[in-house]
């Protein structure tokens, strides 16, 4: 099949869109294939410039080598996480090996890292700006870290080891989102009863997008935690709780543990051929934290207290549990249903009562008010077609200038893996012109009936200004190299943006404007915002512990020789931990797709609490202003944070806005374990 213009031609679309209306599943192959070529000869002329090596000649024109085949890539896998199907997962799977080939090849390439180590050696004569000398100094990481030093055989196996990596983490992404897809629960009219209306509506819905009537749970976190909270079935709830944590563990063709066990060996013979003792110490040294030790302490200063105050918060529920005649342990099944109504006791507060005021279109004003306010961003609807006819697109302009494309695409479905994420159909740049950023958030909302409002708990919500975080670092973006764009910082720097915009979410000026009454408009008692605020850390025990004990047991897997059986290895960190019995990892090691998925956050689950300890202390520089949009501090926070990109090391670009880095108390102070 010929290479088709929609792919593969400069696209001439409104804001340069990717031209969806036009986009086959068949034209993806043959576009890879034309793109790989194109990428190779532009790298092999790098490579073999007979003219001395300089910053434009090698640097620059790496940043323009790929151009073609990183804007097919990135439709690609966008659509394979938001709306994928049988096709594009056979192709992922071919393609995850060739694509792992072709970076392979380039970092290798001897005749290239040439040119970039003579670079870098000399780097202090060149002249270079400050951005230039960092961009060459991480370009030069890159190469080293990928095995561009590696001779012979060892080059060989690298890439090998590269090559089978990539397949295993694409079969187990799409293994778990096989159990999601194949798993559902109907309810018969009596098993509704206690039930709330927003979840017998979501529930009906997704009953509907299966083709049949009724309701039904699924394992859409949007509709499987509201039914843990609410139903009065304990039998039920059971059955639910366990096809949950059993994702990627049923055995037979989509079951994940060899997987794991496969995967974790490879990491550490990476790691090993690379001079490495071990996969988290390779990881981590590219990273804020530098060693497993320092996340290791972390982690643990903050175990200690989440684990007391769960344990006490346990025996509160389980006399509860008692109340209602049930005398044997509290089980993971029990902790929701019996934390709402504690909740409710000691809060008088009810997530049926909140939800009403979180519908999702204020939701998405709120965080674009934000954004509005603390950074001058306005937001425009776009129509266009999109990937999706549940998404919709905005574009984003600071005044008269152009910053951006935003798509939010919101709801569930059996097309789209399970979770929240923030990526990019195209980075920033100044390069050639200047190339402003498209962002999308992809998240698993509930999906409401037609003509109905969608209604957002308060950790949805969360959710929603996080992913938007996240977006803001992609669309705020003002540096000159994409390779610094963005999001293209430290794993556990990056997670630092998202984090921190939660908490204007959790701000009176921020609900009393926008938590409305989906049917009313009215806006949201103040009684009832006194006692959400109120309720803000509550069953930080439970939501602390399962955190955690995900982050150690990913930190145990790297840190040392691979576990021979990683089930095994995870109860043994588990049993270590004394882990309160009713509180299971946020996720297990067969559906941890944060880790087993790809590298990302493979040793980099604690990423999010290393970014926590500083959001909670960079949210306090806008609290002792008393402004929570006190225009200097977001200055600040614009320059060196979401515009910076990775044009500065991480440590750096946070004490250029804070003056300082922070220490742990902040964090256990915001999550309210302090006392615990």
């Amino acid at each position: 099949m010929a290479v088709t213009s929609a792919l593969f031609d400069e696209w001439t679309t409104p804001f340069g869109l990717p031209p969806f209306a036009e986009i086959e599943v068949e034209q993806f192959a043959p576009a890879f294939d034309a793109a790989m070529t194109e990428a190779r000869t532009n790298i092999d002329a790098i490579a073999g410039n007979a003219e001395p090596p300089t910053f434009a000649n090698t640097i620059e024109a790496m940043e323009r080598a790929e151009h073609r085949l990183d804007r097919v890539a990135s439709v690609f896998f966008n659509l394979a996480g938001a709306n994928t199907s049988d096709a594009i997962e056979a192709l992922q799977r071919d393609l995850s090996p060739k694509l792992s080939a072709h970076s392979s090849a380039t970092m290798m390439n001897a005749a290239l890292f040439a040119r970039v180590d003579a670079l870098f050696e000399k780097r202090a004569e060149l002249s270079l700006t400050a951005e230039q000398r960092r961009v060459l100094e991480l370009y030069h990481r890159m190469f080293v870290r990928a095995g561009a030093r590696l001779q012979g055989g060892d080059r060989e196996r690298l890439t090998e080891v590269l090559s089978r990596l990539a397949s295993l983490g694409t079969a187990f992404s799409q293994n778990v989102l096989a159990d999601e897809k194949s798993w559902q629960m109907a309810l018969a009219p009596e098993d509704l009863d206690g039930l709330p209306d927003f979840l017998i509506a979501a529930m009906a819905e997704a009953a509907s997008e299966r083709g049949h009537g009724g309701h039904v749970v699924t394992l859409s976190r949007s509709l499987i935690v509201p039914f843990l909270q609410f139903s009065r079935r304990r039998d039920l709830r059971e059955r639910a709780f366990r096809a949950w944590v059993a994702r990627g563990a049923n055995g037979g063709a989509t079951d994940n543990r060899e997987i794991v066990a496969e995967t974790l060996r490879l990491r550490e013979e990476r790691a090993r051929l690379l001079g490495y003792p071990s996969f988290s110490a390779f990881k981590l040294d590219n990273e804020m934290a530098k060693t497993p030790d320092a996340v290791r302490a972390l982690l643990m200063a903050v175990w200690t207290p989440a684990r007391a105050r769960a344990l006490s918060d346990a025996a509160r529920l389980e006399e509860l549990m008692r109340g209602d005649g049930i005398n044997g342990a509290l089980e993971p099944w029990d902790w929701r249903f019996y934390s709402a109504i504690r909740q409710k006791l000691e809060h008088d507060l009810d997530e049926a009562e909140v939800k009403p005021y979180l519908e999702l279109n204020h939701m998405i004003a709120a965080a674009f008010d934000v954004a509005g306010r603390l950074f001058g961003l306005d937001f425009r609807p776009i129509a266009a077609p999109l990937h999706h006819p549940d998404a919709r697109a905005w574009e984003v302009r600071r005044g008269e200038r152009h910053m951006g494309v935003f798509i939010g695409d919101y709801f569930a479905r059996p097309s789209k893996r399970s979770g929240a994420w923030c990526s990019n159909f195209r980075i920033q740049s100044k390069l050639d012109g200047e190339t402003r950023p498209i962002a999308i958030n992809v998240c698993n909302f509930a999906k409401a009936p037609e003509g109905e409002p969608c209604l957002l708990t308060f950790d949805d919500a969360r959710t929603l200004f996080h992913e938007f975080g996240h977006a803001l670092h992609v669309l705020m973006s003002d540096v000159t190299y994409g390779f610094i764009a963005g999001t293209s910082v430290a794993r556990d720097f990056v997670e630092l943006p998202s984090q921190l915009y939660e908490h204007w979410l959790s701000t009176p000026e921020v609900l009393e404007a926008h938590a409305r009454h989906a049917e009313t408009g009215v806006p949201m008692p103040r009684d009832l915002l006194d006692r959400l605020l109120a309720a803000r850390n509550y069953d930080q025990g439970f939501s602390t512990v399962e955190y955690v004990t995900s982050a150690l047991v990913d930190l145990d897997f790297h840190a040392g020789a691979a576990p021979a059986d990683p089930m095994a290895a995870q109860a043994a960190t588990l049993a270590r931990l004394d882990v309160p019995p009713a509180i299971v990892m946020r996720h297990a090691t067969p559906h941890f797709a944060h880790v087993f998925s790809g590298d990302g956050y493979s040793s980099g689950y604690y990423s999010y609490m290393w970014s926590e300890v500083m959001d909670a202390d960079a949210f306090s520089a806008f609290r002792e202003t008393g402004d929570v949009f006190d225009p200097a501090t977001a200055r600040r926070l614009a320059d060196n944070i979401y515009g910076a990109g990775g044009s500065r090391d991480e440590a750096d670009l946070y004490v250029a806005f804070r003056g300082r880095m922070p220490g742990v108390e902040a964090l256990l102070e915001q999550r309210g374990l302090t006392a615990a």
